[in-house]
């Protein structure tokens, strides 16, 4: 019989947990290297708000609108048969009310092939919302440590370096972990932090920049192929895509110069 791959689900997810099986996470915006990172066997595919930056040449998360998430996610998903399909909501579609985020959760969820979104933050408010969503039937990541979508706030360095920022990141977890959530990122904390969590709460965390003990690891894609104008410190490049496309097209022209 042929070896018939069965779709990721979330109930996988927390199974794996359970069986110590690491998580394999990656962003995509497009369907090309949605298929490709499919085909080679990734978990999790997370449609991320990262795109305004990798796709779409803005300096920060911030100006990607959902109607752009949703265009990228709706790429995304055709080229998706196996791994979970996670779409981030981008800035100001959820943080006002959570009658604001209930509409846009629906949107992407009725409109894509997602089978969860992402928010950020754990503050109380941001709980709140989330227990809502998850009652209404749809699945929510949470995400705490450095959240991009409050750059100006916190900027891009390391959160919870010192005991009461951990404590407060730990006690944000917990909460979100009540809210009912099926997963947690955790983004640029310590090791130790993230180790802790990890150890703590009955779901999967996905960690990016946040230490090897975490149930799973997602990062930018653009990152690990080398297509990033920046790619953060923590991010492994596996390949140099910028160099190899760039000499590919410089022979192309090349050969249309010389007539050959």
């Amino acid at each position: 019989m042929p070896n018939v791959k069965i779709p990721v689900t979330i109930a996988q997810l927390q199974k794996w947990k359970q069986q110590k099986k690491t998580i394999a996470a990656l962003t995509a915006a497009d369907y090309a290297i949605a298929k490709l990172l499919d085909k080679a066997g990734v978990d999790l595919i997370l449609v991320g708000d990262s795109l305004a930056m990798v796709a779409l040449g803005h300096k920060n998360t911030l100006p990607v609108t959902l109607d752009d998430m949703i265009y990228h996610a709706q790429a995304v998903g055709r080229g998706v048969e196996n791994a979970l399909l996670i779409v981030d909501l981008p800035f100001l579609s959820y943080q006002v009310s959570p009658e604001d985020a209930m509409r846009s959760a629906g949107r992407i969820f009725k409109e894509t092939d997602a089978r969860g979104i992402k928010l950020e933050g754990g503050y109380p408010e941001m709980v709140v919302t989330i227990r809502k969503l998850v009652q209404a039937g749809m699945p929510v990541m949470g995400h705490v440590g450095l959240t991009p979508q409050s750059v100006h706030r916190i900027g891009y360095r390391v959160q919870g370096a010192t005991p009461d920022a951990a404590a407060e990141i730990l006690d944000q977890a917990k909460a979100l972990v009540e809210a009912g959530i099926f997963a947690l990122l955790l983004e640029n904390i310590p090791a130790e932090l993230a180790a802790k969590i990890t150890a703590l709460i009955p779901i999967p965390t996905i960690g990016i920049g946040a230490g090897k003990e975490c149930d799973g690891q997602i990062l930018v894609t653009h990152d690990v192929l080398g297509l990033s104008d920046y790619a953060p410190p923590f991010a492994r490049q596996y390949a140099d895509l910028q160099n190899v496309i760039t000499e590919a097209v410089q022979h192309y022209c090349q050969d249309i110069r010389d007539k050959s």
